[in-house]
């Protein structure tokens, strides 16, 4: 029960039921049709052609014995009979006179047919008859024909019979081998079937089954085989089809699920920045005011006092004040508002700009910022003021990390032009990745001596100008670090002065 169980639900074997219900079992039973008429025509045949064998002999033989027996030459009559019998197909061969008594005989025959219908229909209309009858226990088919002299009167009759058994012998030989072949035929046809189906459909289905199978099972990369008939091979395609517009449309949803986490990120980091901005811009006016007093006093005091002492304690609060005014600066850099000013200036001419600003704040030892090759003619549409500020936020920082030298090199190409800046210092801490190092307030410096938000500043600045930043390490061979690498890089299709 299980196996049969089994059997119906596999595709194939319910594939091969309805091609044996609707397609071998009718060919078969047709052919068995065709079989059964055709036995019926051929015993038809095979009668009709042993009646005519009985008739030309009858008639090859019937003049002679016709002028024997007006002879009463019973020694002819004999001879030709017995020339009859010895052909194998004839069983007995008689002649009669018209009363129905035998004449003459040889073989196995009846004495009187007096009473015979067949023998009185022939003497009666001169026509040849036959049929079956039974002598000695024996089935005989014979047939008679009229002994008919020159004149045409009828002197005598002439029986010639075969055994009935020859015919049915004949016909049951015929029908044996024909059922046998028609048995044969169907059991190669099946054997064909089942085979012609296993190599032609059975496999290709088989296939298709497993894919579809696979796919189910969570396996949305697999992809069916475009193997076998042309059918199957077009459902195999529009499954295939299918899967890639499957996987085409979650690919759409994930890349939008991660566009609005992007945007979410983005906004909510908007928001926190501009929380801070609030914030920053107020403590820096806040602090703005009394850091200008406390320093404009201690110059007064400077010019009063005359030890040494006094002076010395003087110059160090004015130099704190300095500091805490450099980052009220910062702060108001990074709470400034975005790009307000667009303006045509030459690449050189703003590089130089930020080297001469960098320049006042190095202190003996510092390295000095140099261009590694000429700077490129290149003309620029951007706010000068805030891009400066960007450039002098980057050289700081590399000349506060280089250990001996600051490079600058301008690359370009028709897309974009990208500023490095390079230093020859420790790089990045270990572990510390660069994004974390871009963030507000993170600061890889000693406790005092920076304020976090001078990359911050360099990274709001290109954002502003559709531009991008990158700070990596720069490594020997051996992976040896050997300084940092901060990029600036501007599109040049987007640096354009905006439509009022």
């Amino acid at each position: 029960m299980t196996f049969l169980s089994n059997l119906r639900r596999w595709p194939q074997a319910s594939l091969q039921r309805r091609l044996l219900l609707f397609v071998v079992l009718p060919m078969l039973l047709l052919v068995g049709l065709a079989i059964r008429f055709g036995l019926a025509l051929t015993s038809e045949l095979v009668s009709n052609s042993m009646r005519t064998d009985l008739e030309l002999i009858g008639r090859a033989i019937r003049v002679p014995i016709s002028d024997a027996l007006l002879q009463q030459d019973l020694v002819a009559i004999n001879a030709h009979l017995e020339s009859v019998f010895t052909i194998g197909r004839v069983y007995g061969a008689s002649v009669y006179n018209t009363d129905g008594r035998l004449v003459a005989a040889t073989g196995v025959t009846e004495r009187d047919l007096s009473d015979s219908e067949l023998a009185s229909e022939v003497v009666r209309t001169g026509l040849q008859q036959d049929g079956y009858h039974s002598v000695s226990g024996q089935s005989l088919f014979s047939h008679f024909l009229p002994v008919i002299d020159r004149s045409g009167q009828i002197h005598g009759l002439l029986q010639i019979s075969r055994k009935g058994s020859d015919f049915e012998q004949s016909l049951s030989r015929m029908s044996t081998l024909a059922w046998m072949s028609w048995v044969a035929m169907a059991l190669v046809s099946l054997l064909i079937m089942w085979r012609g189906h296993q190599r032609a459909i059975g496999q290709p289905v088989h296939q298709l089954v497993d894919s579809m199978r696979k796919v189910a099972a969570g396996n949305s990369k697999h992809r069916a085989s475009l193997e076998g008939p042309a059918e199957l091979a077009e459902v195999a395609a529009g499954l295939n089809q299918m899967l890639d517009d499957m996987a085409e449309a979650q690919q759409q949803l994930l890349n939008q699920q991660e566009q609005q986490q992007r945007m979410q990120q983005q906004l909510k980091k908007q928001e926190t920045m501009a929380a801070i901005g609030q914030v920053v811009s107020g403590v820096a006016h806040e602090l703005g005011a009394p850091l200008s007093v406390i320093d404009g006093r201690a110059q007064r005091l400077l010019r009063l006092q005359q030890d040494e002492d006094s002076q010395r304690q003087l110059d160090a609060i004015r130099g704190q004040v300095q500091r805490l005014s450099r980052m009220v600066k910062q702060l108001q850099a990074f709470a400034h508002t975005p790009v307000a000013s667009w303006q045509t200036i030459s690449l050189p001419e703003l590089l130089q700009q930020a080297l001469t600003s960098i320049s006042f704040e190095l202190q003996p030892g510092d390295a000095e910022p140099r261009l590694l090759a000429p700077c490129p003619a290149l003309v620029l549409t951007l706010d000068p003021d805030r891009f400066e500020l960007a450039l002098v936020n980057g050289l700081r920082n590399a000349v506060q990390a280089a250990r001996s030298e600051v490079l600058i090199q301008v690359i370009s190409d028709p897309h974009s032009l990208t500023i490095l800046i390079e230093d020859d210092g420790p790089g990045l801490p270990t572990g510390q990745a660069a994004a974390d190092v871009m963030q507000p307030f993170v600061s890889t410096k000693p406790q005092g001596q920076g304020t976090g938000l001078g990359l911050a500043i360099v990274q709001q600045i290109l954002q502003e100008h559709q531009g991008s930043v990158q700070l990596s390490n720069k490594t020997q061979p051996n992976q040896e670090v050997t300084g940092c690498r901060l990029s600036l890089t501007l599109p040049f299709d987007t640096m354009k002065e905006p439509k009022s």
